[in-house]
């Protein structure tokens, strides 16, 4: 099994949030993976070193100063009215609606989406804003979300 449902993950709360209203259409496409599709994808797309953002170390692409090329301050947008994710953001990551996105928090925590859910319910996924990795199917972009309140645009390798 890939995917558990989205009832039995941890943090299921924030995607339920009486504030942040998600559709049933876009939660059902808000796919929590297994711990062992998370550890195989994780250890593939970000360290197969370390299990947590927190702990990157040399040797793993999101460590490397170099991947990083600009950076800018999610928390201000997240608290306000706006909907829309940062537009620095939104100018780096210019994928289709379509394309497979995966928000990884840690080596047993990663959520398959859209590029088009993540969009809509970004403030939801930011309630775990713990230096997750934004990354995508076939693409080189990358995001990381800080709990600072400030983002990381830039471009993994392998």
């Amino acid at each position: 099994m890939n995917y558990i449902s989205l009832d039995e993950l941890k943090n299921a709360w924030i995607f339920k949030h009486n504030s942040l209203i998600i559709s049933d259409s876009d939660k059902s496409k808000i796919k929590p993976m297994s711990v062992s599709r998370a550890n195989v994808l994780w250890d593939n797309n970000i360290s197969k070193q370390v299990d947590h953002p927190d702990f990157f170390k040399k040797g793993d692409w999101p460590f490397n100063s170099n991947t990083w090329q600009d950076s800018g301050k999610w928390e201000s947008i997240w608290d306000s009215e706006d909907s829309e994710l940062p537009k620095m953001i939104l100018t780096h990551l210019a994928w289709d609606n379509n394309t497979v996105v995966y928000y990884c928090t840690s080596r047993n925590y990663v959520i398959e989406t859209t590029w088009a859910v993540f969009k809509r319910c970004w403030k939801n996924f930011l309630f775990m804003d713990d230096g997750a990795i934004l990354l995508a199917k076939r693409r080189t972009q990358a995001v990381q979300f800080l709990d600072t309140g400030y983002f990381k645009i830039g471009t993994r390798s392998n």
